[in-house]
């Protein structure tokens, strides 16, 4: 099977680097204090590009494994150019997320990327293309939060450990939300295959909801407390304390005015 795609179908696109430079700067920005003034507007910004990103990453990685699956259209609709502006959806890829992000401190990533499932055979294929964007997610994850298990934070800003710390926490949160069994969710996507016809024909006219569904049962405390309990059981595995995710979210919100930090710290 041939994945042969034009070149022009999968150049990077400026959108996608200039969201890169976005996230470089702002990242220098917080890691020098360029901004001492209003750092959290610069904590903002590196977390937002970090988070959009992510984003393209993932439905990139979705793209990617449906091309070596066999569905080679992906290409012509623009999906390996990493380039946001072609997405499905734009509102449940983007404007969504990013809110759900600046309301609630939760990475939940919609569905964006149209594959013709029927040029793909086989069962595994179809699952693995569902599950390829979630585990961007893991991988993003593991990646930003390096110094943490490394043990290597001597030397890094508190206000740049605690900016990679709560983008870790959205990778960890996109990860276990998008994984759940829910239509509409890759968790879903990668159960459905193996489903009756009759099952999956039932599920079909709730896929729509069932991201909204799930956002709106984490404005339940008891629902909440559990998943955030289990978050920060992965990141304190991957050595994220909830002290760093915390005043990562709070130099966040800039718009509450700049986060005064006791001298204290460190533990989860």
């Amino acid at each position: 099977m041939t994945t042969a795609v034009p070149r022009a179908e999968r150049r990077v696109h400026p959108v996608f680097l200039a969201l890169v430079a976005v996230l470089a700067v702002s990242g220098w920005a917080v890691w020098s204090g360029t901004l001492a003034a209003n750092t959290g507007f610069a904590v903002f910004l590196f977390v937002v590009a970090g988070w959009v990103v992510s984003l393209c990453l993932h439905e990139y990685a979705h793209a990617r494994t449906a091309l070596h699956g066999g569905d080679l259209t992906v290409g012509a609709k623009g999906y390996l150019t990493l380039n946001p502006l072609v997405y499905s959806h734009a509102l449940l890829s983007i404007v969504l997320p990013v809110l759900f992000v600046i309301m609630g401190g939760i990475g939940l990533p919609g569905g964006a990327v149209f594959i013709e499932r029927g040029r793909i055979r086989g069962r595994w294929r179809h699952s693995l293309i569902s599950a390829a964007g979630p585990l961007t997610n893991v991988l993003f994850a593991v990646v930003i939060s390096a110094p943490f298990w490394l043990g290597a934070l001597d030397g890094i800003p508190d206000p740049f450990r605690y900016a990679l710390a709560f983008l870790a926490l959205l990778q960890v949160t996109a990860a276990i939300l998008n994984f759940l069994p829910v239509p509409g969710l890759d968790g879903y996507g990668v159960l459905e295959p193996w489903l009756s016809r009759g099952l999956r024909r039932q599920v079909e006219p709730f896929a729509p909801f069932g991201m909204l569904v799930v956002f709106g049962l984490l404005w339940i405390p008891e629902v909440n407390q559990v998943f955030f309990d289990l978050v920060h059981t992965v990141l304190h595995g991957l050595g994220v304390p909830t002290w760093d995710t915390y005043w990562g979210q709070e130099f966040f919100r800039f718009w509450q005015g700049e986060p005064q930090v006791p001298q204290v710290g460190g533990v989860g």
